[in-house]
């Protein structure tokens, strides 16, 4: 689907939020989300892509369905990551923007309108709004783990990015029409954004600790999968294509 047949079908923005075994948090996440947009006088969506869940998930979302006329759901055939969900929401979204946080409900819906402001305010080539769980409510060693990859992957990739890893952003559709996401991806959208010549901004965003379901994610299989992408991403900087040209007038 090109930019103009997302147009066309009159969506302003749409939220996008993976999910996998988050039946116990999808009826409040979507509650808040409703409420955050309820003054928005644009029309939005929510896309929960299900990455083929094992719980009570899939009869959740269909419950769910029938109360939000909003909410369109994807499903994955097989377990694929939270990177081939994201882009899988991303790729079916038909918004002039786009937001995406993770469904565990840790991000906050009710900062969603805030960045969105911000973002309207800016200048076509300020692309992105990137959360920054400042204070964030996690375990120590996680705190701890997430410090040091972040100063890790800034070093690497000559970055000034304080936290890459959070699922909270808003950001223009066309600025990533042209980003491939690889598996672990999307924790690096910042830095491939700035690679497509886009400004990126970071606003502190409310966190919250997780009260339903358990984290997918552990310090082992988080800092040495990010600092590996890391080198991928560096890899990637070093090698992008910058060029202008222009075709001959007859």
């Amino acid at each position: 689907m090109n930019p103009q047949d997302r147009s066309e079908q009159g969506i302003y923005l749409s939220i996008v939020a993976p999910a996998h075994n988050e039946m116990e948090n999808l009826p409040r996440l979507l509650g808040e989300i409703a409420a955050a947009l309820a003054s928005c006088a644009h029309p939005w969506e929510v896309i929960i892509t299900d990455d083929a869940s094992t719980d009570g998930t899939p009869s959740v979302l269909q419950d769910l369905r029938k109360k939000y006329s909003q909410l369109r759901v994807l499903s994955m055939r097989r377990r694929s990551g939270q990177t081939a969900a994201v882009d899988a929401g991303l790729r079916h979204a038909r918004g002039t923007f786009v937001a995406t946080l993770d469904a565990d409900l840790q991000n906050d819906p009710a900062d969603i309108p805030r960045l969105l402001n911000l973002l309207e305010a800016q200048p076509q080539q300020c692309g992105f709004v990137n959360g920054w769980r400042a204070n964030r409510h996690d375990p120590w060693i996680r705190l701890v783990s997430t410090r040091i990859a972040n100063r890790v992957r800034n070093w690497l990739t000559h970055e000034q990015i304080h936290d890459s890893g959070c699922g909270l952003r808003v950001f223009r559709r066309e600025c990533i029409d042209r980003v491939k996401l690889f598996n672990g991806m999307h924790r690096f959208l910042p830095t491939l954004v700035k690679m497509e010549g886009y400004q990126v901004m970071e606003v502190p965003v409310n966190h919250r600790p997780r009260t339903a379901g358990k984290a997918k994610y552990g310090v082992l299989n988080r800092v040495f999968k990010a600092l590996r992408d890391a080198f991928a991403v560096r890899w990637m900087q070093q090698r992008v294509l910058r060029y202008e040209c222009r075709e001959w007038e007859r």
